[in-house]
């Protein structure tokens, strides 16, 4: 249930949400509702539903050539994080929250790389690639110090029946 609910939250903050066009597709703030899912789910389906929602998002709107790719960027996002504390912020999920700036940049990278068959076209898109990593990063840190503060691990804990430092 809460892997299909995050995969509609990432779809909608990366496909509607206020979004800045670039050359070859657009900066949204998804991933920091990939960072969150990562945080809250086990690794399997965090990257379901990470994979998913940024797969939809570029079918839904009109970038259908990225999405294979996005698939396998997004849900490797997830890997660093861990749902196994009882908060969102703790050191493991800063740290994968930084180390998502690399696989998203280098991820698109190399997705461009391949699709254009040139090594210097893609770095055009590096730095839109750059601005969408740091402000998901900063909007993730932010939300997680937020949802700390109001509990938001216990209380959905307690919707789901599993302890807070329990994978759900």
């Amino acid at each position: 249930m809460l892997t299909g609910l995050f995969a509609a939250l990432i779809l909608t903050a990366t496909a509607y949400l206020p979004r800045i066009p670039t050359a070859n597709g657009y900066v949204h703030i998804g991933d920091a509702l990939i960072y969150l899912a990562a945080s809250v789910l086990p690794l399997p389906q965090a990257a379901v539903a990470a994979g998913m929602g940024g797969f939809l998002a570029d079918v839904l709107t009109g970038y259908g050539h990225w999405a294979p790719f996005t698939l396998i960027i997004k849900a490797c996002l997830t890997l660093s994080f861990t749902a196994v504390k009882p908060t969102l912020w703790c050191g493991r999920n800063i740290f994968a929250a930084i180390a998502a700036f690399p696989i998203t940049v280098g991820g698109y990278y190399a997705a461009a790389w391949l699709m254009t068959g040139s090594a210097l076209a893609p770095l055009a898109e590096v730095p839109a690639n750059a601005l969408q990593a740091g402000a998901s990063l900063v909007i993730y840190l932010t939300l997680a110090n937020r949802l700390d503060k109001a509990g938001f691990k216990a209380y959905l804990s307690h919707l789901t029946g599993s302890p807070p430092n329990r994978r759900l």
